[in-house]
């Protein structure tokens, strides 16, 4: 039976070592640039902000009635045909 040389480090020591990370996040999820659901964009296309009328899932994140998402124009034509975007 093998038996392991190593000794393990302090609890203190550990938690030391993961804060000490260099991930920055950003303060508030507002200030965030809005990151594009669903299919990517095609040549040329600018991305269109859409308000959901309908719970929707996508990608596996659920987005809820409200929610304003960023989209492909020919996604947000296709949810606007199926009935899941608000009317503004």
């Amino acid at each position: 039976m093998a038996t392991n040389t190593t000794t393990k480090k302090p609890a203190t020591e550990a938690c030391a070592a993961t804060s000490d990370s260099t991930e920055t996040r950003p303060e508030h999820p507002a200030h965030r640039e809005p990151t594009l659901v669903g299919p990517p964009l095609g040549e040329g296309q600018e991305p269109v902000t859409v308000t959901l009328s309908h719970h929707l899932r996508i990608d596996g994140t659920d987005f809820t009635p409200g929610a304003e998402i960023t989209v492909s124009p020919d996604y947000a034509r296709r949810l606007r045909g199926q009935g899941f975007t608000a009317r503004t």
